[in-house]
């Protein structure tokens, strides 16, 4: 199920690591998942019953993309 929130929310959610980047839903390879990932570092923050976890220490890593 993909993310759900307010258009008005998603504008001024970001990352709390220092660049302070905007946050998109779902990952790359999945659009759909219930995660919002960093536009600069990559990594994804989880969507819990609707309240995104925006905590450093709860984040999945960034997702290595494949080299061509």
């Amino acid at each position: 199920m993909a993310v759900s929130l307010d258009p008005r929310l998603m504008e001024i959610l970001a990352c709390p690591s220092d660049d302070h980047a905007p946050l998109r839903s779902g990952t790359p390879t999945d659009p759909d998942a219930d995660v919002l990932t960093c536009t600069s570092c990559g990594r994804g923050f989880p969507v819990v019953d609707g309240i995104p976890v925006l905590l450093l220490d709860e984040a999945s890593p960034p997702l290595d993309t494949p080299e061509d």
